[in-house]
């Protein structure tokens, strides 16, 4: 079979793109995704939160996996944005169940982290990456232009180099730290080009007397809540501000040449991304959303992404972050009743017509734990900074509520329905998500001041290993 759009590079890996490759992909992924809607036996009973840990984390960074993912139904295709949304902690000690754990989960990492930044060399930014063969991968978007998947890529990286940084009784840290900083340097002429194409792709927007640069002035585009489709949204330029930033971190790009291509520099971007987004005093969603309650132009995206777009060192930003947490705590609708699982918005997003036909709450009124979980950080985060206690008790509520829900549903979810359920259409079912688990171990450790779970009482069953 011939695809076209066959591009160079250097890796095992081979990747293709271009009409005929996304046609292919589409069908593959359509299979796929209504294959495990309908074919996909539910075998998920509930028990205790260490024992669905352990199964987590032996099918998540099993041996036979090529890339580290989310769990069916996404398991046949891979998302370069997970690194940063969703799986920032695989190398945190205090989630790792023993050596074995850490060297499998060293080792998924690194060849996740290969394939990715094999993408990037041969110019494969999307938002999704479907193997068609062995060491064969189609690039395909869904369902725009990403706005983080370099943010994905980088965080992947980013996370080996610093394997080392966090006290570890794990010796594979070290050397998991040094492929990591050989991976740098072989791939960060590649990185930079990508990044600095990133800030050139950038527009110039002119609203509300504030006049910035933007990523989606004229077209939607892709970010973790993909299948909202407005344009001038606050994730998605969030995004790529964390972009430059993560890559300044890590010594790819220098803040001159960026300041060079966006005529201002990184800070005066940022505040006039808060000036825009935030005019109201509250961070609106999209500039795209005509809803005139603010509750109803929040979304729980906002928290944005662990060492993100947010510094609360800084009281403006701290205020800012504030005030739209208030308005989403006093908002009934913007929670299941009865519990402190927050919806992503409380009202249903502008959605293209396959998703309203198929997903109609998938990224609006439904409860994804990972965003609650992030959301649950950044209160935590609110408090360090400002020195009162004023978050803690919710962030500790919304953590109590997703131990709870995944014991009971047997696994830990993708996302919730409106009434608690596992999220399910006639079209779909969320995954049970085993590789977003260490993410909400790391947070818990965070809000309690202890580990979930201590594995030194809890010795591993080797029938599970």
């Amino acid at each position: 079979m011939s695809i076209e759009g066959l591009l160079p590079s250097n890796s095992e890996h081979r990747f293709y793109q271009g009409l005929a490759a996304t046609c292919v992909a589409n069908c593959l992924q359509a299979a796929n995704f209504l294959s495990d809607r309908f074919l996909r036996r539910a075998y998920y009973a509930s028990a205790k939160i260490d024992e669905l840990y352990r199964n987590s984390m032996n099918s998540a960074f099993s041996a036979q996996e090529a890339f580290l993912v989310t769990g069916a139904p996404h398991a046949s295709a891979y998302y370069p944005r997970d690194f940063a949304w969703f799986y920032p902690d695989v190398l945190d000690p205090q989630t790792i169940i023993d050596s074995e754990d850490a060297t499998r989960r060293i080792h998924l990492l690194e060849k996740s982290v290969r394939l990715m930044l094999g993408a990037v060399r041969s110019g494969i930014i999307t938002t999704t990456l479907i193997p068609v063969k062995r060491n064969r991968y189609i690039g395909a978007n869904y369902f725009a232009l990403p706005s983080d998947t370099l943010l994905g890529v980088q965080g992947g990286l980013e996370q080996i180099v610093n394997a080392d940084l966090r006290a570890s009784p794990y010796a594979d840290m070290a050397t998991a730290a040094h492929t990591g900083r050989a991976l740098l340097a072989e791939y960060r002429a590649d990185l930079k080009r990508s990044v600095l194409d990133l800030a050139r792709s950038l527009e110039p927007y002119d609203g509300h007397e504030i006049r910035t640069l933007l990523c989606d002035v004229r077209a939607p585009r892709s970010a973790a809540t993909d299948t909202r489709a407005e344009r001038l949204r606050f994730v998605t330029n969030a995004s790529v501000y964390a972009t430059f930033q993560q890559s300044i971190r890590l010594g790819i790009v220098d803040q001159s040449e960026l300041k060079t291509i966006l005529g201002r520099s990184l800070s005066q971007y940022k505040t006039e991304l808060l000036l825009l987004f935030g005019r109201d005093g509250y961070i609106r969603h999209s500039l795209d959303c005509k809803a005139e309650s603010p509750a109803l132009s929040i979304a729980l995206d906002f928290v944005n992404v662990q060492h993100g777009f947010w510094d609360f060192r800084n009281e403006a930003e701290r205020t800012l972050f504030s005030a739209t947490t208030d308005l989403i705590l006093a908002e009934p609708r913007f929670r299941i009743p009865d519990t402190f699982h927050f919806f992503v918005s409380a009202d249903n997003p502008r959605k293209k017509l396959i998703h309203r036909i198929a997903t109609p709450s998938y990224q609006g009124r439904s409860a994804w734990p990972t965003f609650n979980v992030e959301f649950a950080d950044r209160m935590l985060e609110y408090d360090e900074f400002s020195g009162v206690e004023r978050y803690r008790p919710y962030a500790r509520e919304i953590l109590r509520h997703i131990r709870h829900a995944t014991e009971t549903h047997g696994g830990y979810q993708e996302l919730l329905s409106e009434n608690g359920l596992q999220y399910r259409t006639w079209a779909y079912r969320g995954a049970i998500a085993h590789s977003w688990f260490p993410r909400f171990l790391t947070v818990w450790s965070r809000a309690f001041g202890a580990p979930l779970i201590d594995w030194t009482q809890h010795p591993v069953d080797k029938a599970f290993a």
